[in-house]
């Protein structure tokens, strides 16, 4: 079974519930085992996460890090359907794909003795949970090394900079009144729209950066009202902020706090993702998808909208970066992946494999034990 095939039956799996979550990571343990990848299995906060080891006891130690869940979809798109180049399908892009291939992959160096390469796999990187991740999990347990690789999508590119995440629940007052006559209450729903526009309209929105033309904010949720003939008293908003690195989160945070009528009664908060552009196994990645893909230097250095899990491994000093196949509509309705991506980033993963030790010797890096 190659990467397309594999990317295939993933999709099949409905991973934005747990039933379908725990389905799918034991189809993935199973293959692996049936390949002789011993893998560990075990339950972490209600859902599943998969850890594998390949290669030598000691020595260099890499990290293939993805995710089997996915926000809901409709039914139909959990039925893979082939156009052209395209694999179409929840999850196809973000990041089934890039998973499959991570597989592929792992099969491939597990026989070679220069590089261990740890293979982890979690269920929960589309979900709200602040504590508890599967991520922060496995690296207590001891699955970090000297680099990681986030199969996230990033068209083939290396991303050495991800946005932070703020997400917050705002709770907006306003005054009750009956429906008849709105004039005498003062509507919460409407104020809480227009506490979003001011909150787009603050300065830290109108900053950039080397990578990033501007920070991210989405207005994903309002919750208000509780009678049709009633001027709502109250509304709740999620307002999603994917800020920049150099930016300062707590600044951001006292900014908001200071909006009349407005208080911060949640947050959600990763820091950024930042990695240096000339970090020796960023190199030798590039390298690798300059063998495999077509040369280019910007391969070298992207800046990612979305926050990643990787922030997981960067905490505890592991440099990450997100890399994984070409596609796009990632939480859309046509989410796709090219298939001749899927074996060229399985090919990458292997080549990164191969380069690393040459590309370590000549930095004459120390490394630690894993």
């Amino acid at each position: 079974m190659d990467e397309r095939a594999l990317t295939e039956r993933l999709i099949t799996y409905d991973t934005s519930t747990v039933e379908g979550m725990q389905a799918a990571a034991g189809f993935v343990k199973g293959w692996l085992e049936a390949r002789d990848v011993e893998v560990m299995g075990t339950m972490y906060n209600g859902r599943p996460v998969l850890a594998a080891t390949v290669g030598p006891r000691s020595g260099p130690t890499v990290v293939l890090h993805g995710h089997l869940d996915v926000v809901p979809a409709r039914p139909e798109q959990f039925t893979p359907r082939i156009e052209g180049d395209r694999l179409f399908g929840r999850g196809a892009y973000d990041m089934k794909g890039g998973l499959a291939s991570m597989m592929c992959a792992l099969r491939e160096v597990a026989g070679q003795d220069a590089v261990r390469v740890h293979f982890v796999c979690v269920s929960d990187e589309e979900t709200e949970e602040i504590q508890q991740r599967g991520s922060d999990y496995l690296v207590e347990q001891g699955y970090t090394g000297d680099f990681a690789i986030t199969g996230e999508p990033t068209n083939m590119h290396i991303g050495i900079q991800a946005k932070g995440v703020l997400a917050m629940r705002i709770e907006v007052t306003g005054t009750a009144a009956h429906g008849a006559t709105p004039w005498v209450g003062d509507n919460a729903i409407v104020k809480a729209v227009d506490v979003f526009r001011q909150i787009e309209s603050l300065p830290f929105a109108r900053e950039s950066s080397e990578l990033f033309d501007r920070p991210s904010i989405n207005l994903g949720r309002i919750v208000g009202g509780d009678a049709l003939n009633k001027v709502p008293d109250l509304c709740a908003i999620d307002v999603d902020i994917r800020y920049l690195p150099g930016q300062d989160a707590a600044e951001i945070r006292e900014a908001i706090d200071a909006l009349p009528d407005a208080h911060v009664v949640s947050v959600f908060h990763r820091q950024p993702a930042i990695v240096a552009r000339d970090n020796t196994f960023v190199r030798a990645l590039g390298a690798a998808i300059s063998r495999v893909a077509a040369p280019t230097a910007e391969r070298l250095g992207v800046g990612r909208d979305g926050a990643s899990d990787a922030i997981s491994f960067l905490e505890v000093g592991v440099p990450a970066v997100e890399c994984g196949p070409v596609g796009d509509g990632h939480h859309g309705p046509e989410e796709w992946v090219s298939v001749r991506s899927l074996g060229q980033y399985r090919r990458t993963l292997v080549e990164f494999v191969k380069l690393l030790p040459a590309h370590l010797r000549e930095d004459d890096r120390p490394l630690k034990i894993a």
